[in-house]
């Protein structure tokens, strides 16, 4: 009997300090995105645009350097940052030119993301399979808007803790966010109607974004000539360095 009632603490010991380290190991989305300002994120851009009259789609490269340049209380007054973008040629042979000022206001349960006035939930809590969310609940997608092609998306949590390589190189404990992902038909078809839109996100603990995928494009077969229509477009972010 004295052998039994020894295990019992020791049981007890194991099953306690187990719930302890898988409660130590939860995420948060500070944790995935731990933004501050003095960082610096530097990517590779691509820019897909419509050609000439939309006869094809092309692809335009630069380097880009995301700037935290300092933090402010919006309307609300959450504690929000702001976030310069800067461009230049691939080859790093121009200096850096500031394009853009971008906005991430931060609360206990969600990340917003202030692009052009438009304002995107990109991630929010808890980090889990089961966590899916109206990412584009804010913008406004009723006709005649421009966005009406964001309407009703679905984000949520499709890779949790793996690994993920970007020009950076193979990071660890990274985070996937499936913001959509529709395409018809499944396979491009040049002379039927055909319409796509894909945005992925990838997080990396204690870095922040490390890749970003996103395209949305419609194909007019007619009347002729086909072509692209003027609102396709797309974008990629992947990381090759932080400081």
């Amino acid at each position: 009997m004295k052998k039994y009632l020894f295990l019992i603490p020791v049981l007890m010991c194991f099953f306690s300090c187990k719930k302890t380290t898988e409660t130590l190991n939860i995420v948060s989305i500070n944790d995935l995105y731990p933004i501050a300002v003095g960082k610096t994120f530097f990517y590779r851009l691509d820019s897909t645009v419509t050609a000439s009259f939309g006869a094809s789609l092309v692809t335009k490269k630069y380097l880009a350097k995301d700037s935290i340049e300092s933090t402010f209380l919006d309307a609300s007054g959450r504690k929000s940052f702001r976030i310069f973008r800067y461009l230049r040629d691939t080859l790093a042979t121009q200096p850096w030119t500031f394009t853009a000022t971008y906005y991430s206001t931060i609360t206990n349960e969600k990340i917003e993301y202030n692009d052009n006035n438009l304002r995107f939930i990109t991630l929010v809590n808890p980090v889990s399979y089961n966590t899916s969310w109206k990412g584009n609940a804010y913008i406004n997608t009723v006709l005649p808007s421009p966005y009406y092609f964001l309407d009703n998306w679905d984000y949520h949590y499709s890779s949790i803790d793996d690994s993920f390589t970007c020009l950076k190189g193979n990071l660890q404990n990274t985070y996937t966010v499936t913001q959509q992902d529709t395409q018809t038909p499944s396979v491009f078809d040049s002379n039927v109607y055909n319409e796509k839109s894909y945005g992925i996100e990838v997080y990396a603990k204690g870095v922040g974004l490390i890749y970003k995928d996103f395209i949305h494009y419609i194909w007019q077969p007619t009347p002729l000539p086909a072509r692209f229509q003027d609102d396709s477009w797309g974008i990629r972010l992947n990381l090759i360095d932080y400081k």
